[in-house]
């Protein structure tokens, strides 16, 4: 068959050889195609049939099998009609899914009810194992009974009380059966009866008795009621380390030890005894007793009181404990922080030297200290690993510090003692108390307190040179703190005379400079002979700032204070109105008097006290307030009768008459300023701005019109501190209304002001 499938070249049906393919064929060459291309089809037909006729058993067999193929696909076709015939008439498919769900159904009730009966047999279990567990406990097993009580809180997913707080145990517990909660209940209860009768057994197993000295009385074998047969301690112990309650169980115990054996041994340095007493049947050791021997009128001393405590913890790690290091370590972590306190507190802090010369003789009791503690590590009530049971080594080897600290305490409360029992009162002859300010040229008197102060910080920071790097950090900061002590001890003992007019007032104040003058200098007197650790961190400038506001905040409250009397006393003038009338003038004659004795007192109080430049400033703006009140009140009159201008004239010239004296104390620090060189002075009628105003306004009140005028135009009212308005309200009230009135308002109103 290979011919049928072959291709046919045309050109080997053409005669020619030369054939183009781009060239179009000529006819005869076309008739000649024709013709050979029927040959060549005949030729084709002949092979075809003589290939069938060769195959025909082959083509036979294909045709047979195609026949059977299509009788069979009709026979299928007949019985899948047949089937959807059936399932159309009859709906099997129903059946089938309800027998499968109920299948289902059944399974599910069948897997349920398994479960059931193992959750039954589960608390059968439980139930009949917490039954055994108290019959444990009544025949004295209580190890097996212990055992069961830890299994039993794993089956019954009994959390401690340190995870009670868990949420998703809250959930848990709503969604599980009622049974388990109350298993757990029963749990609980047989718990707590296992832990009290625990408990009932080691307080028969350790008595202390009182008498002769006292005694620890520890025994073996145990009988107490609700056990029908006697139980060893180390079955106790035992039974309490695997229900977790051994640290309840020693609690007491440790307790009582602290109380009753090493309190009396760190006391009064109680040695002991041990007696070891046999069963006369069994000759075994049957108790074991510590008898206090007390030694009251010898020396207690550290290497005895070391030598007692090794015997107790000797006695509790071998009859006690029984020489189990677990054990041993829960007893204490009970007891040793509490007995380590004690030899602290009584014996290594007062061993602590008082002179920093003596520290060097310290080293033996840290020897000693260090061996006590390898000999506790190895009886294991300390542990090797952790550092914080050397408690006393770790005291012991900070030696310097706790000097430190205690002279620090020592320092803060003498100052302490300083301040509050210094009252603040002066001498008659008091210039001894008069300082020299470090950074002004000037001196004051300060207080007592504030001198022993500043000696005591001077003497701690001495020390500070002299000493280690951790002890002058110490005194460092005892320094800063004694200072820092006159800021929270003064302003609330002296509360009272601060807010009143008095001389501890005007003391507070210069201390608080003093105090502020120095603490500016500390770091210039002492930072070279500082350690070097020291020398970038001690830090005194911060605190001079305080101490500055504070001496500032009191002398401000002094002068509100004296502003607010001298202002009552005006108040009782009743604006000056009136004056020409006698009783108005003798009501105003009282206030300037009044007045005038307020200033007299504040200066007898400042001048001696105050720094002259701090007097000079405070009593020129008590002044300047005065005087401004009085212009005030003078120029709001708004009619005054000629006898009236007089008459508060009159008041005026009284007033600067009986103050010459303070005029003149303030000119003589004038001209004492004008000495210094470094100091910038200032005219007192630049600092009292008002006075001029005062004196010119004394004379205004008796100045015809035309020189009201001709001031007001040459500019001496301006320099005096009035203003137009001022003047023309006054011509106003003075002067009756005329053309001459009129005219020169008119004037001073126009001039330059």
């Amino acid at each position: 068959m290979d011919v049928l499938f072959g291709s046919i070249d045309v050109r080997e049906l053409l005669s020619t050889s030369d054939f183009d393919e781009s060239s179009s064929l000529s006819v005869p060459d076309l008739r000649l195609l024709i013709d050979r291309l029927q040959i060549r089809s005949l030729h084709i037909k002949e092979k075809v049939r003589d290939y069938v006729i060769s195959h025909h058993k082959d083509f036979s067999e294909i045709f047979s099998h195609c026949s059977n193929l299509s009788s069979k696909t009709e026979d299928i076709s007949t019985d899948v009609s047949n089937v959807l015939s059936l399932i159309s008439n009859h709906p099997i498919d129903i059946e089938i899914r309800e027998t499968t769900a109920e299948i289902s159904s059944k399974t599910r009730e069948l897997k349920e009810k398994k479960e059931l009966l193992v959750v039954v047999q589960t608390i059968v279990n439980l139930v009949e194992r917490l039954k055994l567990v108290k019959e444990d406990l009544k025949n004295g097993r209580l190890i097996e009974a212990a055992e069961s009580m830890r299994v039993l809180k794993k089956a019954l997913l009994i959390r401690d009380e340190d995870d009670d707080d868990d949420d998703d145990s809250g959930m848990s517990e709503k969604s599980e059966p009622l049974v388990f909660g109350l298993l757990r209940k029963e749990w609980k209860d047989c718990f707590d009866e296992f832990q009290e009768l625990l408990v009932r057994v080691m307080d028969e197993a350790v008595k202390f008795e009182h008498g002769n000295g006292g005694k620890v009385r520890v025994k073996f074998k145990l009988s107490v009621s609700g056990l029908k047969e006697e139980v060893e301690l180390r079955t106790v112990l035992t039974a309490m380390e695997v229900i977790g309650v051994l640290d309840y169980g020693l609690a007491k115990v440790a307790d009582l030890i602290v109380k009753f054996v090493v309190i009396p041994t760190v006391s009064n340095g109680s040695r002991f005894d041990f007696v070891e007493e046999l069963d006369q049947e069994t000759m075994e050791k049957d108790e074991a007793i510590l008898g206090l021997v007390s030694s009251s009128g010898s020396q207690v001393d550290i290497p005895s009181i070391y030598s007692n405590i090794i015997q107790v913890i000797k006695f509790a790690y071998i009859f006690l404990c029984l020489k189990n290091d677990r054990w041993m370590r829960c007893f204490g972590r009970l007891s040793w922080p509490r007995i380590s306190e004690l030899i602290i507190v009584h014996f290594l802090s007062k061993a602590v030297p008082d002179d920093a010369s003596k520290l060097s003789e310290f080293q033996k009791i840290i020897e000693l200290t260090s061996e006590f503690e390898n000999k506790l590590e190895d009886m294991k009530i300390i542990s090797a690993s952790d550092d914080k049971d050397r408690r006393l080594s770790e005291y012991a080897q900070n030696i310097e510090v706790h000097f430190a600290s205690r002279k620090k305490i020592e320092i803060l409360a003498k100052a302490r003692n300083l301040l509050l029992q210094c009252d603040f009162s002066l001498p008659p002859d008091f210039s001894e108390q008069a300082v020299q300010l470090l950074f002004l040229p000037e001196r004051c008197i300060i207080s007592k307190a504030g001198a022993h102060l500043m000696e005591l910080v001077h003497q701690t920071l001495r020390d500070v040179c002299l000493s280690s790097a951790r002890v002058s950090m110490e005194f460092y900061h005892a320094a800063r703190d004694t200072l820092l002590l006159y800021e929270a001890i003064i302003p609330v003992k002296l509360e009272k005379q601060l807010n009143s007019i008095n001389q501890v007032a005007i003391l507070v104040h210069n201390d608080c400079l003093f105090l502020a003058q120095e603490i500016l200098g500390l770091a210039f007197e002492y930072r070279p002979d500082f350690p070097s650790c020291l020398k970038d961190q001690a830090i005194f400038l911060d605190m001079a700032p305080r101490f500055h506001q504070m001496a500032e905040e009191v002398l401000h409250r002094q002068i509100q204070l004296v502003s607010f009397n001298l202002k009552e006393a005006i108040d009782g003038a009743d604006g000056f109105q009136n004056t020409h009338q006698m009783q108005q003038y003798e009501s105003a004659k009282l206030s300037i008097d009044q007045v005038i004795f307020i200033l007299e007192k504040i200066r007898i109080i400042w001048e001696p006290l105050l720094p002259p430049s701090t007097y000079k400033k405070s009593m020129c703006t008590v002044l300047d307030s005065l005087f401004s009140r009085l212009v005030e009140d003078i120029l709001l009159l708004d009619d005054m009768a000629a006898e009236e201008t007089l008459q508060l004239q009159r008041l005026i010239q009284i007033l600067l008459e009986n103050l010459s004296f303070l005029f003149d104390s303030l000119n003589s620090i004038h001209e004492r300023e004008k000495l210094q060189e470094d100091v910038t002075h200032i005219p007192l009628d630049e600092l009292i701005s008002s006075l001029s105003k005062l004196r010119k306004l004394a004379d205004l009140l008796d100045m015809p019109l035309k020189s009201i005028t001709n001031a007001s135009e040459s500019g001496e009212l301006v320099r005096c501190g009035y203003t137009s308005s001022e003047v023309q309200n006054f011509v106003k009230a003075v002067y009756t209304d005329s053309p001459l009135r009129k005219e020169c308002l008119w004037r001073i109103q126009s001039a330059n002001w």
